[in-house]
């Protein structure tokens, strides 16, 4: 009589061909669609009065096509935190999922522990700084408004340094760790739930392959009803925005950033730019989940190496 014996847990390798396939896969989100739909969902989350047609007018107005999304510095520091922010992610979750499974945690628990604890690192090493320059980037077109010459992106930072120091640059990091958290978690969750879903109804067994269109549907599924969180969000624009505002508590935290919102504007007010995010999360799960699972049998064949999981 045989005993089954559980084999042991081996740790993944972060291997250089994951590192640059992680970095690859954000650039090409973010170049594409990424960065054109998250200036308008930024753009209607720090101004709720904008409709989804005068968000677009008005990154438009800023340059057309290479102004609001291939060179303007926003897009700039886009890049920067995609750059960045895969391979924290990729190290992070590696780690988190190999500990996970030696406390007795399945595939599914310990991939998706793994995806929440990177998204909630990659928001406190990459993305503080990152997102608060866009999101400043987006909002002093204000000063222009006002007939004052704005500052450069740079020269805001420079000014927030002298006044606030570390803590005025990452302002809102806090938002933007719970954002992360709850997107890569709600992603790999319905991602994984739409996957089960579609083998189901297909009369696929639980070890067989997804077709390729399967797979970006499961992807786009997942990505868009993730935009649940679309209040966390704005709460984040919010907490890094420059404009003034007599009524706006001048240290805002993540509950009065909220209270404030939702008394100058309501429940409606928190799922702004909600239609966009949505689009946004579909275009980011497909080509980290979908596009990312090919990828990796790519270069499998190239080097025969394959590379750990994206998320």
């Amino acid at each position: 009589m045989s005993i089954a014996t559980q084999a042991p847990v081996g740790k993944k390798p972060v291997s250089f061909s994951n590192l640059l396939l992680g970095a690859g896969l954000n650039m090409f989100e973010v170049t594409t669609l990424g960065q054109p739909l998250e200036v308008v969902k930024t753009q209607m989350a720090a101004n709720r009065g904008d409709s989804i047609g005068s968000a677009f007018r008005t990154t438009w107005g800023r340059g057309g096509v290479f102004g609001c999304a291939l060179s303007s510095p926003s897009s700039r520091h886009a890049w920067i935190e995609a750059s960045t922010k895969g391979a924290v992610l990729l190290f992070v979750s590696s780690e988190a999922e190999y500990h996970a499974r030696t406390f007795g945690a399945g595939n599914f628990t310990a991939g998706i522990t793994g995806g929440v604890i990177g998204g909630v690192a990659q928001a406190y090493a990459t993305m503080g700084f990152c997102t608060c320059m866009k999101t400043v980037e987006i909002t002093r077109h204000k000063q222009a408004a006002t007939g004052v010459v704005p500052q450069s992106t740079f020269g805001v930072f420079a000014d927030i340094y002298r006044k606030d120091g570390i803590a005025g640059i990452n302002r809102g990091v806090n938002a933007v760790a719970i954002r992360q958290m709850t997107n890569w978690g709600s992603r790999f969750g319905l991602s994984r739930l739409a996957e089960q879903a579609i083998k189901n109804m297909t009369g696929k067994g639980e070890n067989d392959r997804l077709a390729v269109w399967e797979k970006i549907l499961a992807s786009a599924l997942g990505g868009g009803l993730s935009a649940w969180n679309q209040p966390i969000e704005v709460i984040r624009v919010e907490m890094q925005s420059k404009k003034e505002d007599p009524n706006r508590p001048k240290s805002l935290t993540v509950a009065k950033a909220a209270k404030y919102i939702y008394q100058n504007n309501g429940m409606k007010g928190l799922y702004r730019g909600v239609t966009p995010r949505i689009g946004l999360g579909v275009w980011q799960t497909v080509c980290m989940v979908g596009l990312g699972d090919m990828a990796k049998e790519a270069v499998a064949k190239l080097t025969g190496e394959v590379p750990t999981g994206k998320h």
